[in-house]
């Protein structure tokens, strides 16, 4: 595409339909506002006409505008600094009242995250392009490009066709997230009062959060889509159960899921 920077209708509308399906389903967002069409045409396979669409965000920042200004710093920090300051005076206050904001800012992050991958993961959601531009400071759903939802239950699906190694594969999101909270905490470093030693295990700790939080929130939705509506012994076996069994028969994801709210706990009423 020689980066063009365009985007097609066609694209733009898959991306319009599914950002308001994803708020639908109770999922971090960001939302869109309008799609305009163009006569300008754009070449991709074939000509196809130009589009864009207007978002709109508490915040588009994202984990790599740390890693920018800290990589271009120079020894200067100041904008580095400045950045996170505005982010906690306009998103995080409460990570303000915290000994070292810089840290207490990276476990929100890293907890904001964790509920987000378990939201994709729990309704099939591939995002494509998990790279640390496009992972929302927020844990919102952010840059709709290449997705894609799960049909057959694969753990490899790519749906990404430049991914050619599967970096981006479904199973993988969740470590490739970890992994992008790394980068994020590498550029805080030097935003933590302490020697650089200290602070890089202070994050550390703090990304600790993720570790914590994503895989109950991942059991936890799984549960609700199985409508357990209480909790016994053995129900992490039979989940587990049920994931390899879908890994193996490459079943249909959404029907299998659908299927359970077809049982009746209890025989139907007589007939008068």
């Amino acid at each position: 595409r020689r980066a063009d920077g365009r985007a097609v209708l066609r694209s733009s509308i898959r991306e319009f339909l599914c950002s308001e399906a994803m708020h639908a389903l109770g999922i971090p967002t960001t939302r869109a506002l309008a799609l305009v069409d163009s006569d300008l045409p754009v070449w991709r396979e074939q000509p196809e006409r130009a589009a864009i669409v207007t978002r709109t965000a508490p915040s588009f920042l994202r984990f790599g505008h740390f890693e920018h200004f800290c990589h271009h710093a120079r020894g200067d920090f100041g904008p580095l600094r400045r950045l996170l300051d505005f982010v906690l005076d306009h998103h995080y206050p409460a990570c303000r009242d915290d000994p070292h904001p810089a840290v207490a800012l990276l476990a929100a992050v890293s907890r904001r995250t964790a509920t987000l991958l378990a939201d994709w993961q729990a309704v099939g959601f591939c995002h494509g392009v998990m790279n640390t531009d496009n992972l929302s400071i927020l844990g919102l759903t952010i840059d709709y490009g290449p997705f894609g939802f799960l049909d057959g239950f694969d753990p490899m699906h790519v749906c990404n066709h430049s991914d050619h190694q599967g970096r981006y594969a479904y199973a993988r999101q969740p470590q490739v997230a970890y992994w992008n909270l790394h980068a994020l905490a590498q550029a805080l470093v030097p935003l933590v009062d302490a020697p650089s030693e200290e602070a890089a295990e202070r994050l550390g700790d703090a990304l600790e959060a993720y570790r914590e939080v994503f895989p109950a929130a991942l059991t936890e939705r799984m549960f609700v889509k199985l409508g357990l509506t209480t909790r016994q012994d053995g129900d992490q076996a039979l989940l587990d159960d049920l994931m390899r069994l879908m890994a193996q028969w490459r079943g249909r994801s959404t029907p299998v899921w659908r299927r359970p709210g077809e049982f009746r706990t209890h025989p139907p009423p007589a007939a008068a």
